[in-house]
């Protein structure tokens, strides 16, 4: 076995690289949501507020298709690639998310405020 130098300034830079991206992608969601709330504060304000909503069940449908495509994907791959072993859990653990979704997605009533807007054109 030959045993590679790797120098004290990679090994700085390499361990400092995922701290520095987490610390500005912390600083750009910071700004969204702080401008995001002066744009509504503003908009409140001006008497121009209109909620747009959030459709969980929608939300909930397009994350558990989207969860259980990549968690099937994965499952089939690790299988092929290691076998039955813990690191089957890399798909399965997307996949049960994925159902669970779809699960909530087919037993959560639909609300009388998602239907009124889906009937008035999604407005």
């Amino acid at each position: 076995m030959e045993k590679t130098f790797v120098s004290p300034a990679a090994q700085i830079l390499i361990s400092v690289t995922p701290i520095v991206g987490i610390v500005i992608g912390g600083v750009v969601i910071f700004f969204y949501l702080l401008w995001r709330h002066r744009e509504i504060s503003l908009q409140i304000k001006t008497g121009t507020y209109r909620e747009n909503g959030f459709k969980l069940r929608l939300f909930a449908l397009l994350t558990g298709l989207l969860l259980m495509g990549v968690g099937f994907v994965l499952t089939v791959v690790i299988i092929l690639v290691s076998g039955v072993s813990y690191t089957l859990l890399g798909g399965l653990i997307p996949s049960g998310l994925g159902i669970g979704l779809l699960v909530f997605y087919r037993l959560r009533p639909e609300g009388r405020a998602e239907r009124a807007s889906d009937a008035i054109g999604g407005q």
